[in-house]
């Protein structure tokens, strides 16, 4: 849709500038006598053919210049763009009156150029005057007789953003519900329609144990939503050049300056990659564990073998698992271990230890 936008701006502007300059050009080139060549529509006819073959070429670079542009309007604060479009537009005004007053005493051809360069320039100079000067424009605005001290740029950045978006698995896990209501997440939750129609796909799915995390997904949402005092927002918008949902949410991530809230490890590592901010709930859950120290004196019990010879496994009451070493012997029953060393990551926490017996008979 956007090239197709672009190829009719280049045959629109290709057309106006046939009119106004290729008659010009004609007479330069001493063929200004052919009947057809004399014709407005002929100009305009052709300079649409010239700009349209340039679009071949030209296309991707507008469309990549144009998305670029998107994507640092969409980071700018709304005060920066207000005053900077209220800039432009004082601006625009100047040169409109610069141009009116130019117009009787200037060359005919240089009537068609003029304009053209002072509308730029006054343009972008205004934009950059009210870009740079809002803080005085948006003092003016609110009728304020002292002058607003101004915001530190590098404090606004240290604030941190107020966005968090959700992941599908994290609206899955459900634990993010309990984390809203007790308050630790502030700013406002954003529920991208990408990862709603993910959700809606696993809910529909044949698959049992998929329609039931699906279903409890949406659940979750809707309690958030409706009894949890957390504001929340649907981002409608959607990146179609992209496939995979976690590439749309770092995509969506970094242009709102927003942070992603998982607790899928691959996606916390994508965006730590991407220098995007993320919160991993595994990591709080991990945090308020409790801490284990090696040496301490644990009591478990042993209910599985381990993937080495002579392990055994077991599990605290929080769900992290205990590695015994020569534990094998002891599966089903309950013996008391000494902790040797404690491994932690975003994917989880395990502790390995020993058989207190083990250590006193050696």
């Amino acid at each position: 849709m956007l090239t197709r936008i672009v190829q009719i701006c280049f045959l629109l502007v290709g057309g106006t500038l046939g009119v106004l300059f290729l008659p010009f050009i004609f007479e330069l080139l001493k063929i200004d006598h052919i009947v057809f060549l004399n014709n407005p529509y002929t100009s305009a006819i052709l300079g649409a053919i010239i700009f349209f073959l340039m679009t071949f070429w030209a296309v991707n670079y507008v469309i990549h210049f144009i998305k670029w542009l998107e994507e640092k309007l969409l980071k700018a604060p709304v005060a920066e763009l207000l005053t900077g479009t209220i800039g432009l537009i004082l601006g625009l005004i100047v040169a409109f009156l610069i141009n009116s007053a130019l117009e009787s005493v200037l060359f005919p051809v240089l009537n068609d150029i003029v304009p053209i360069i002072l509308t730029l320039l006054f343009g972008y100079l205004g934009f950059q005057v009210g870009f740079k000067k809002r803080e005085e424009l948006m003092s003016l605005f609110t009728n304020r007789g002292n002058k607003k001290k101004a915001i530190d740029e590098e404090s606004i950045k240290t604030q941190g953003p107020r966005l968090k978006i959700l992941d599908t698995s994290v609206i899955i896990d459900g634990r993010i519900a309990d984390i809203c209501k007790t308050g630790f997440l502030e700013g406002t939750i954003v529920i991208p329609q990408f990862v709603l129609l993910e959700l809606q796909h696993i809910a529909d799915s044949s698959d049992v144990l998929k329609r039931n995390r699906g279903r409890r997904g949406l659940d979750i949402l809707n309690k958030i939503q409706k009894e949890l005092p957390i504001k929340v927002e649907i981002y409608d918008g959607d990146f179609e050049d992209i496939q995979e949902v976690d590439s749309k949410l770092v995509k969506l991530a970094k242009l709102t300056n927003g942070t992603v809230v998982t607790n899928d490890f691959n996606l916390n590592k994508v965006c730590e990659l991407q220098k995007v901010k993320v919160l991993n709930i595994n990591d709080l859950a991990n945090a308020l564990k409790p801490v284990v120290l090696p040496g301490e004196e644990m009591n478990v019990l042993v209910i599985k073998d381990g993937k080495e010879q002579n392990q055994g496994i077991a599990y605290l009451d929080d769900g992290t698992m205990i590695v015994v070493e020569e534990g094998r012997n002891y599966i089903g029953k309950t013996i008391n271990v000494l902790v040797t060393s404690v491994l932690q990551t975003s994917a989880g926490r395990m502790i390995f230890a020993k058989p207190k017996l083990l250590e006193k008979a050696l």
